[in-house]
């Protein structure tokens, strides 16, 4: 567990924002993951809610230079399985099952799991995790929740995901157990749907400028 915890530091350290992608046409993946990389964002979460999501992490994964792509809103063994066939370099859970933690123990691929609740981390810290999804963040109680868990529950980081945007980011990344935030507002449909790969790279450099 301790070689796949430092892979997916590596990988979310790489900036404070991780981009996370709903990918309607595979053919905008490319071109949109190069927008991002350019803007200083690396790692690229692509989230499995569309058809084309495993054709756009494998293009990805083979065509973007500098970039680390994982699949995101894994439920379970057979989208696990498919993602890191794929070529995704982590693996993103809104919650956890018993399936997917077995799946996780076999795979060299790490898992962020998603946690909501005091509870639900504890349950994953004694399966080993110390780097946790926190989703959905704002619903779930937002940067003020996460900040009263920091103490009682030292030592587990998160990336918080859901309601995260440039206004309520640096809210998350002041707080000492917050180690990057995940968010869909650097790049927005409307500028994936007219190519404008230009003004995507500027939101992505904004955000990869944001510190906690």
């Amino acid at each position: 567990m301790g070689e796949k915890t430092e892979k997916l530091l590596s990988i979310l350290k790489l900036q404070p924002v991780v981009p996370v992608l709903i990918v309607e046409d595979a053919k905008s993946a490319v071109p949109l993951a190069r927008a991002l990389v350019q803007g200083g964002l690396k790692a690229i979460e692509i989230t499995l809610r569309t058809a084309g999501a495993l054709d756009a992490v494998r293009a990805v994964a083979e065509e973007v230079e500098g970039a680390e792509v994982g699949a995101g809103t894994i439920l379970n063994v057979a989208q696990w399985e498919a993602a890191v066939e794929a070529g995704s370099k982590f693996i993103v859970s809104p919650g956890t099952t018993q399936e997917l933690l077995d799946a996780a123990r076999s795979s060299h691929v790490p898992l962020l799991p998603g946690a909501a609740t005091a509870s639900e981390v504890m349950a994953l810290r004694e399966e080993g995790y110390k780097v946790l999804k926190f989703f959905p963040a704002e619903q779930a109680g937002g940067a003020a929740y996460l900040k009263a868990l920091s103490s009682p529950l030292a030592g587990t980081l998160f990336c918080p995901t859901g309601g995260v945007s440039l206004k309520n980011a640096h809210d998350y990344l002041s707080l000492p157990n917050v180690i990057c935030v995940g968010g869909s507002w650097v790049a927005p449909k409307e500028l994936v749907t007219a190519g404008d790969w230009a003004g995507i790279t500027k939101l992505a450099a904004e955000a990869a400028a944001l510190k906690g």
